[in-house]
């Protein structure tokens, strides 16, 4: 009954126009041809219709699709992942060729299987990329990579145009809702990432809905700030399957709007907070006004 009541108590804010144009067809048809996984399509984001069939826009998840934690919110299937494949970073860089992306988000599972968590073919991703599309900004969303610096190193030399790495939660909550991460270590990778490459915005995201308190989330944005994370995304959580943590309430658009006004007093320089947001949400309007002049000269 708790289940059924939970659904019908879901608000008419979080219903979801889906948009299956003929971009959307393309977007996964080419997909499927270039044996390609998309954190869209794994972790059942509720932004693919827009983002894939009006955007145009599409976040691509490397290292295979198996991640080796098993975190309470996420959808991705965890278990033992297959071996590398060196092939994947050129497949990638051709599918931002041919759907003329402007903007383009890597993500990956994590890797704690490998020495560097995957840090290699991240930065060569970042590069072949580059190499293809040197007008195309690019975003990178690793896990913390075992906390290991030289890992962090190795992608941060590939300069990407922005930082991205989540804390999904306030720090009480974080024991329960994610797996082998920990609050502190994702806010040092964050300050580590700043001190190798201080002229690259660092970003990260907060899920809300878990039974954090305001107070606690603006702890976590004085915590982000304090590590001189430059942009902030807040979004609702939804529970992908009854298997995963329950939705212990959902914000109203107005409460959002209230932390994105609350983050921006922070000093972030950009903020985007909504029911629907997630990590990559309008990615393309957060790089830099330097990455956004390399743009103008396509």
């Amino acid at each position: 009954m708790a289940t059924k009541e939970e659904h019908v108590r879901k608000p008419d804010w979080l219903k979801i126009k889906l948009n299956t144009n003929e971009n959307y067809i393309s977007l996964k048809k080419l997909m499927r041809e270039n044996r390609l996984h998309t954190v869209c399509e794994e972790a059942k984001c509720p932004n693919i219709h827009e983002c894939w069939a009006v955007r145009r826009t599409a976040t691509f998840m490397i290292l295979g699709s198996v991640c080796t934690r098993a975190c309470r919110f996420c959808a991705v299937k965890t278990g033992l992942p297959t071996e590398l494949d060196w092939q994947e970073p050129e497949r990638v860089a051709e599918s931002v060729r041919i759907m003329n992306l402007k903007h383009v988000v890597v993500t990956a599972v994590a890797r704690d299987d490998l020495k560097d968590g995957g840090a290699a073919v991240f930065a060569e991703t970042v590069r072949a990329i580059r190499r293809k599309n040197p007008f195309t900004t690019i975003e990178v969303l690793p896990s913390d990579m075992g906390g290991v610096y030289e890992n962090l190193k190795i992608l941060m030399d590939a300069r990407p145009d922005i930082l991205n790495h989540n804390i999904e939660t306030v720090r009480r909550l974080t024991p329960r809702v994610r797996a082998r991460a920990t609050y502190e270590r994702s806010l040092e990778f964050l300050r580590r990432a700043k001190e190798l490459q201080p002229d690259i915005p660092t970003k990260s995201s907060i899920m809300v809905g878990l039974g954090e308190t305001k107070e606690e989330i603006i702890e976590a944005m004085d915590d982000l700030r304090a590590n001189h994370v430059d942009i902030l995304t807040i979004g609702q959580y939804l529970q992908p399957t009854k298997k995963h943590l329950k939705v212990v309430k959902y914000y109203h658009p107005d409460e959002f709007q209230e932390l994105k006004e609350i983050a921006l007093s922070k000093g972030f320089s950009h903020c985007e907070a909504g029911p629907l947001v997630r990590s990559s949400y309008h990615a393309d309007e957060q790089v830099s006004e330097a990455a956004k002049a390399r743009q103008l000269k396509a």
